[in-house]
């Protein structure tokens, strides 16, 4: 059986309007040093977000959550900050911010493997209940 290796991650979340706090989980942001992994999955469920901010611009959200893969898989495509070492992007994507965008605490696990990890963790804090 394979060992077990930390990882990091934060919950990304949508934040329709500032100043009253309300959001909607949006995404998973997961950094693993031992597997050299750092990804992030979004899924914005645009019916979530449009109950809490009816006049919501969703393309636009939509484009900048896009964004955070691709920051992650990194290289010249993902602009400067894609050009930083693993760590350092993971690090610069969960710095807090005051803007729509936003990502929760970092909360620490333990996985065998990174990529079964971040889908468990949409599958729990990202995608509403099944109501099976």
């Amino acid at each position: 059986m394979p060992a077990h290796s930390s990882f990091d991650y934060a919950i990304i979340r949508v934040v329709p309007r500032v100043e009253r706090e309300e959001f909607i989980n949006a995404g998973v942001i997961l950094y693993c040093l031992t597997h050299r992994f750092l990804s992030a999955r979004v899924e914005l469920d645009e019916r979530r977000l449009l109950a809490l901010a009816p006049d919501a611009d969703v393309e636009l959200l939509r484009s900048h959550l896009e964004s955070i893969p691709r920051l992650c898989a990194g290289g010249k495509a993902a602009g400067p900050i894609g050009q930083l070492p693993q760590k350092e992007r993971f690090h610069w994507l969960v710095a807090p911010r005051s803007t729509m965008l936003q990502t929760g605490p970092v909360h620490s696990g333990l996985c065998e493997e990174p990529a079964k990890a971040l889908e468990h963790l949409m599958q729990r804090m990202v995608r509403p209940p099944s109501s099976s």
